[in-house]
C-alpha cells in the first residue's frame, strides 16, 4: 500500500498540481489539507469564508500557511467565472441564475478546474455524489470519444494490484458504454504502474455460452480493438480464466491474455460493486477509489463516511490524474 502512494508522490513530486477542496469546514478536509501542505507535495486551495475557515483550522491546531483560501463571495474574478459559465452551459442559465449557482462551493470549485485556475477537485466528504459529480459532468465534461464517466478502484494487496472497473457510476452500460471503460481503465492503469492487459468479464470464456449478456462484452472488445488496436484486450472471460494461467491455458489458449490480466472490467454494476467488495473483505485487498475516470480534468467524490486519511490519498490520486 505505501508502495503505491510512494509510486504516485514521485510522480507528483515538483509538478506543483493544485487540488481544490470545497468542503473548507470539515475537520477531515481540513486535517489532510494541513498534511498535504506540510509535505508540499501538492498545492491545496480551501473553498470558503476566510476567516471562518482559519478559525476553524486554529480550533484544530491545524496549519494553513501554504494554502490558498477563496470565497466564492469576495473573489475577484467572479464575473469571469460567470460568464464563462453562461457560455459553457449554452444558454441553459441566465446570468442571474449562474451568479446563483456558482456560489456553490462545488459549482465554484469547479468552475476553477474548468479554467485552469486548478488541476482537480476532491469532494464529497459532506455532499452526496450527485452534488460532487453533477457540477464535473455539466462543466468539465468527458473526454473526446467518451459518452459517460466511470468509477475505477485499485486493489492492493502487498506487491499486487489491479484496476477494477466501473464499480461505482453506471448499472448497466452497453456495448459502446464497456468499450469507453476498457479505454480509460488501461490509461489509469498505466499511471499507477499497473500493466494495461485487460480482461472484459463475464459469465463465459469465449463463447462457451451464447446469450445477449455474452455477446454485449463480446460486442464491448471488437469496438475498444477499433477505437485502440494497440490495446491488449481480450474476452469474454470468467475471472479465473483471466487470472490464473492454467485455466487460461484450457479455456483460452490463443488469447493474448493467458491469466495475467490486471485491469479487469465488469459487465454490470452490480458484478464490480460485489466483485470488488469481495475481494476487498474476503481476499484482504485494499480498495482505493472510487475513481472517477473519462472526464476532461480530474474530479474525485469521497465517502461522506470518510476519514482524513482518505481525504489525504484521494488528493494524491487527483494530481496523478492531472498529470
Amino acid at each position: 500500500m505505501s508502495d503505491l502512494f510512494s509510486i504516485v508522490k514521485e510522480k507528483i513530486k515538483g509538478k506543483n498540481k493544485t487540488i481544490v477542496f470545497p468542503e473548507g469546514l470539515d475537520e477531515r478536509i481540513l486535517t489532510a489539507v494541513g498534511r498535504l501542505a506540510s509535505e508540499e507535495v501538492l498545492k491545496p486551495i480551501l473553498i470558503g469564508n476566510k476567516a471562518e475557515v482559519e478559525q476553524k483550522a486554529a480550533s484544530l491546531n491545524i496549519s494553513l500557511g501554504n494554502v490558498e483560501i477563496l470565497d466564492p463571495n469576495s473573489y475577484d474574478e467572479f464575473d469571469v467565472l460567470v460568464r464563462e459559465f453562461i457560455e459553457r452551459r449554452k444558454g441553459k442559465a441566465t446570468e442571474e441564475e449562474a451568479r446563483q449557482i456558482l456560489k456553490d462551493e462545488n459549482y465554484f470549485g469547479t468552475m476553477l478546474v474548468y479554467l485552469k485556475k486548478a488541476d482537480g477537485l476532491v469532494s464529497g466528504a459532506a455532499h452526496s455524489t450527485a452534488d460532487t459529480v453533477r457540477p464535473a459532468l455539466q462543466i468539465i465534461k468527458t473526454k473526446t470519444g467518451i459518452k459517460k464517466t466511470s468509477g475505477m478502484f485499485v486493489m492492493v494487496r502487498g506487491d499486487e494490484k489491479y484496476i477494477f472497473a466501473d464499480c461505482a457510476i453506471n448499472p448497466n452500460p452497453d456495448s459502446q458504454d464497456l468499450a469507453e471503460i476498457a479505454i480509460v481503465s488501461a490509461e489509469s492503469a498505466v499511471l499507477f504502474d499497473v500493466e494495461p492487459k485487460v480482461a472484459m468479464l463475464s459469465f463465459s470464456t469465449k463463447g462457451s455460452a451464447v446469450t445477449p449478456e455474452t455477446e454485449k462484452v463480446a460486442e464491448a472488445i471488437k469496438i475498444a480493438k477499433e477505437k485502440q488496436p494497440d490495446l491488449i484486450i481480450d474476452g469474454e472471460f470468467q475471472f479465473d480464466a483471466a487470472i490464473v494461467p492454467s485455466v487460461a491455458a484450457k479455456k483460452a489458449p490463443n488469447s493474448v491474455i493467458q491469466g495475467d490480466a490486471k485491469v479487469f472490467v465488469f459487465p454490470t454494476l452490480d458484478a464490480g460493486n460485489i466483485g470488488y467488495k469481495i475481494t476487498q473483505r474476503l481476499g484482504g485487498f485494499e480498495a482505493i477509489g472510487p475513481i472517477l475516470q473519462g472526464l476532461n480534468q480530474p474530479v474525485n467524490d469521497l465517502s461522506r463516511g470518510c476519514n482524513a486519511e482518505d481525504v489525504y490519498k484521494l488528493a494524491l490520486i487527483t494530481a496523478v490524474q492531472a498529470l
